[in-house]
């Protein structure tokens, strides 16, 4: 019974004095970020956010009829341990979510929306590039992981300990922490690659090949990458909305030995004629897919650059790999119609869909507005055009969970400048659902946050291995490869 007037009596206190009429509104929530009408998983860190109301002096949260949280301000953030234990007693349903806003004189409660939870858990470790979001140039740049499933955030390659210099592309291999690489660009720079924390710094070209590695993805043995080595340029658009172009002048696709340290080439892939990039394996290893133009600056003069660069139609295509003999196959299969441009293939861990990124031309979608994502069904071969993902602005550069079941992209839909991580869930009848942003301890975080994230990718577990380990690295030279 004490316990009772107790509580009767905190209620009291809390909306006793509070004589403001309550009035419902029937228009959306104004948050940001927009987290209406999306699934989540059972795993996510809570989803905090703004109410974009000028007359906003207070938040409350309401979860099936339940107070989440009630605060002071335009910021509605909640308590860890009772978001996890309320998604854990929803995995498999949806969660209905009132806001209200309170102003001077009045409660606002504005259109319920819902989280629909599912206990498909996405990968907990996310890491990705800052950058400044022109990429015209690079400067204190840093890899960064984060744990979705809570804030914790760490540098595991800084600026400082590598002279400055650029780096890019960080990828796992089977989503997994203990083996995985990265590049560090510039003199004296190379590809880091981890082994279960243990780090080597490889330069993975050879005489005869028109650059070093640049794209690339692991096999499924963890002892081969294949990778694309290109020969890049950039160039200045005098339109706004696409200020930075590059393009390959020549590009060849090879598969590497990481133990003998040796480079496969096939002619099929190294043809001076045509573009090839973005190479990835298959999950099974049995094939390599990547994009394939034909050259078409080969034979132009400085006057039609312009046209052409508009020129380069990428198709997608997959040719067999043998691990075994470590032989390419000698004919490929043309995935795609050139009616538009293809960048970036990656399989889902299933083998049962790839996604890639679709633009007008070219391969630098980060300033192609029209980029969209696309989902190949690799059974029917059917294209899904993803209208429920996709923006008005670049949606690029994704990556898959381990289970299939969640992808993370970049997207600049926001305010077509800064790329932020997006999460987008695919059932298992792969139908794909509203994505949302990755969240943040504090929800003006994306207000004030003036770098681009950039390449997302997800992985089972935190890197075993810290920035000042790949600081040391660059104490000396890469190790040589050589083509067979």
């Amino acid at each position: 019974m004490r316990k009772i007037i107790y509580w009767m009596m905190l209620l009291i206190v809390a909306t006793g004095c509070d004589d403001r009429m309550e009035v419902t509104a029937d228009m959306d929530a104004p948050i940001y970020p927009d987290y209406r009408d999306v699934t989540i998983p059972v795993n996510i860190a809570p989803l905090n956010f703004l109410v974009r109301d000028s007359l906003c002096r207070d938040v409350r949260v309401y979860a099936n009829n339940e107070l989440l949280c009630e605060q002071s301000g335009n910021e509605a953030t909640f308590d860890i341990d009772e978001w996890r234990q309320m998604l854990s007693d929803n995995v498999g349903k949806k969660i209905t979510v009132s806001v209200w806003v309170g102003q001077k004189n009045e409660w606002v409660e504005y259109r319920p929306f819902t989280w629909t939870v599912v206990g498909d858990s996405i990968d907990p470790w996310l890491t990705y590039r800052l950058i400044e979001p022109d990429y015209e140039v690079f400067s204190r740049l840093q890899l960064q992981e984060r744990c979705v499933e809570d804030f914790t955030t760490r540098n595991f390659c800084d600026f400082k300990r590598v002279g400055n210099r650029c780096m890019n592309c960080h990828t796992f291999s089977n989503q997994s922490p203990s083996l995985s690489m990265m590049y560090v660009r510039g003199e004296g720079g190379g590809a880091v690659l981890n082994r279960n924390g243990k780090l080597s710094l490889l330069d993975i070209k050879a005489d005869g090949m028109v650059g070093g590695s640049v794209y690339f993805g692991f096999h499924p043995d963890g002892r081969h990458i294949v990778f694309s080595a290109n020969k890049i340029i950039p160039a200045f658009h005098a339109s706004g909305s696409k200020r930075l172009e590059v393009y390959d002048t020549a590009s060849d696709v090879y598969v590497a030995d990481l133990d003998k340290r040796s480079i496969i080439s096939s002619p099929l892939l190294a043809d001076s004629l045509w573009l090839e990039t973005f190479p990835t394996f298959s999950p099974d290893g049995k094939y390599i897919y990547y994009c394939t133009a034909r050259n078409s600056l080969l034979r132009r003069d400085s006057a039609d650059l312009a046209s052409a660069v508009r020129g380069l139609q990428y198709v997608l295509c997959r040719v067999p790999f043998d691990a075994s003999t470590e032989t390419i196959g000698d004919k490929a299969d043309t995935l795609t119609a050139a009616l538009s441009s293809v960048c970036h293939p990656r399989v889902s861990p299933d083998g049962s869909r790839l996604l890639y990124t679709q633009q007008a031309y070219g391969t630098f979608p980060i300033w192609h507005r029209e980029a969209d994502l696309r989902m190949l069904d690799l059974k029917t071969m059917k294209v899904d055009s993803l209208a429920i993902v996709n923006s008005p602005l670049s949606d690029t550069y994704h990556s898959w969970s381990s289970n299939s079941r969640w992808f993370v992209f970049a997207s600049k839909r926001d305010d077509g400048l800064y790329g932020k991580p997006y999460f987008c869930y695919v059932d298992r009848q792969g139908k794909a659902h509203k994505p949302f942003v990755l969240p943040q301890e504090h929800p003006s975080f994306y207000d004030n946050f003036l770098k681009s994230f950039n390449t997302p990718e997800l992985g089972r577990g935190s890197l075993p291995f810290k920035a000042e380990d790949v600081g040391k690295l660059f104490n000396s030279k890469p190790l040589p490869f050589t083509l067979r």
